[in-house]
């Protein structure tokens, strides 16, 4: 009986916590092709996991309410770090850096797989 509650309670909690995941985490393609993860915590870390690159952190963010994130983004290529924003609208996460003061800013649309 009491081997029946564990697994009961096991599986209670492990499918809460799948439910209490933020949308953002997950694996994405990028605007270049490549695929990113975004696991969470008290901020989300991108990294990518294919293209040549793989293996690489290339931000972090934190949620700000309203599907919306802000944090640093990293250009990979040459390893810049930019001021980053997120939105994300259903399966579309929008991805913008930038630099200066936003005078310079990069904008990238991702998909969720």
């Amino acid at each position: 009986m009491l081997r029946r509650v564990s697994l009961a309670l096991a599986t209670v909690s492990f499918l809460a916590g799948a439910a209490l995941a933020d949308p953002i985490e997950g694996n994405w393609k990028t605007a270049s092709g490549e695929t990113a993860s975004i696991v969470g915590g008290s901020a989300f870390s991108i990294t990518l996991k294919s293209g040549k690159y793989s293996g690489k952190k290339i931000g972090s963010l934190k949620a700000t309410g309203d599907n919306s994130y802000t944090g640093s983004i990293t250009d990979p290529a040459t390893d810049k770090t930019y001021s980053g924003k997120a939105t994300l609208s259903g399966a579309t996460l929008k991805m913008r850096g930038c630099m200066l003061g936003g005078l310079i800013c990069k904008s990238q649309t991702w998909t969720k797989l």
